[in-house]
């Protein structure tokens, strides 16, 4: 049994922050976007766990 794609994070608010370089709506750098389908599982759940820390440093989470 092959392993399941980990699912992008994007949420369709694709619009790069100028200052930090991180994605508003899913927190992740626009070389992390562009690599995204080329990348494993593994690397793409470091990805989104990057990203959400990122997010937890914006909100304070």
């Amino acid at each position: 049994m092959s392993e399941q794609e980990i699912a992008s994070p994007c949420v369709g608010v694709c619009s790069m922050d100028e200052v930090s370089g991180f994605c508003q709506g899913c927190f992740r750098t626009l070389e992390e976007i562009r690599q995204w389908w080329d990348l494993d599982n593994a690397a793409k759940a470091e990805v989104i766990k990057t990203a959400a820390a990122r997010e937890a440093a914006v909100f304070g989470e």
